[in-house]
């Protein structure tokens, strides 16, 4: 194998596989990153087994091979050296990757490339056409509230739901539900459920470009994996096997309080109120007084004995009944950081009962968040 690729190319494309790399696995090549001609463009791959990213990047290529290298060396030797043409020149019968770019040469040691997990193609016919723009608006308004608990398994997923037109994520982690849909551009035929392990679409909406390109998500009968393909970046899962809890059973259909107040606002207050309350279990109080004419305040608290109290009053829309509820400050501030609209409604049948969280003017998104006691 001999290439030829840009120093800032080929470092960018390194740390989008190296996410996937294993790093506590006994197989030695789960640590390495396949470097492969392909089709006429070099193709990086990475896998744990669990998670599989491939990047393609443009290249000269004056010779066919392939090689697997530790991947942090690598990883580290491209991002040191200037940003110029490197060479990568294969020494097959050591299994030596010579790296060249200007005066720097290098030598790393690899593994035969055959010993690397092959990568599953995606089926693009039966896979479903995804908008990447509306697919990581979707990702960044959901995954945030899976569970990083290791215990529940089926938690740390998000739930993925196509019927027809419709797309919905879904995600929770016991105290906090974030539900997202979108439609699609063209119908599908099948209905289509599955868990995603959060992480990996977190990872997906990292290396998709931003844009109007599509991505195709492939979900093959029967082997428990999903598969995004991209213009130049494919990324495998593997599912998440488990009965996703019924969150639609949750989502209140009801208030007696509302609230419509500034989103900026809001969150601004959240942050000044978490400095207090993240020394007193995260508690923060809502006081919701209605006044005239729907006009009325929202009263934001915290205290902590170790650190004093603090107090914010914002001018907000109350509809219904005065309220006073508690929640986690750091769950009400992550959902708000995810809301684009200028204002967001909270909506509250009882300061024991779930809140909802929602945009103002889009229907599109629903967050819950379990009330916590008020002491």
């Amino acid at each position: 194998m001999k290439v030829t690729v840009s120093q800032p190319q080929l470092a960018q494309s390194l740390n989008m596989v190296s996410r996937a790399v294993s790093t506590r696995s006994t197989l030695p090549v789960l640590g390495n990153v396949l470097v492969t001609t392909d089709a006429g463009r070099l193709r990086l791959s990475a896998t744990n087994l669990e998670l599989g990213i491939s990047v393609w990047i443009g290249a000269q290529i004056d010779e066919e091979g392939s090689i697997t290298v530790p991947a942090r060396t690598f990883t580290d030797l491209i991002s040191a050296l200037p940003s110029e043409k490197i060479t990568l020149s294969l020494n097959e019968r050591t299994f030596t990757l010579n790296v060249l770019c200007g005066t720097n040469s290098t030598d790393i040691k690899g593994i035969d490339a055959q010993e690397f997990p092959p990568m599953p193609v995606p089926d693009l016919e039966e896979g479903i056409a995804l908008n990447v723009s509306d697919l990581k608006d979707m990702i960044h308004q959901v995954a945030f509230a899976a569970s990083t608990d290791e215990a529940r398994p089926v938690l740390q997923g998000v739930s993925l739901s196509v019927v027809e037109q419709e797309i919905t994520l879904a995600a929770t982690d016991g105290f906090r539900i974030s539900v997202r849909k979108a439609n699609l551009n063209t119908p599908t035929t099948r209905s289509i459920t599955a868990v995603i392990p959060a992480r990996a679409l977190n990872e997906l909406a990292r290396i998709a470009a931003d844009g109007d390109e599509s991505v195709v998500m492939s979900i093959p009968k029967g082997r428990g994996q999903v598969l995004f393909h991209l213009r130049d970046a494919e990324l495998v899962s593997q599912l998440i096997e488990g009965n996703f809890p019924d969150y639609k059973a949750i989502l209140p259909k009801s208030y007696r309080t509302k609230s419509v107040i500034s989103t900026s606002g809001l969150l601004k207050a959240c942050r000044q109120a978490e400095i207090i309350a993240r020394d007193g279990n995260n508690v923060i109080r809502l006081n919701l007084k209605p006044g005239t004419e729907n006009m009325g305040e929202l009263e934001i608290s915290a205290q902590s004995e170790e650190t004093g109290k603090t107090e914010v009053n914002l001018e907000a829309s109350v509809e219904g009944e005065a309220l006073l509820i508690a929640f986690n400050v750091r769950f009400l501030r992550e959902v708000l950081e995810v809301i684009k609209t200028p204002s967001v409604a909270i909506e509250m049948i009882a300061n024991n009962a779930p809140g909802l969280v929602r945009p103002v003017g889009e229907d599109n998104f629903q967050h819950v968040i379990m009330p916590m006691h008020l002491g």
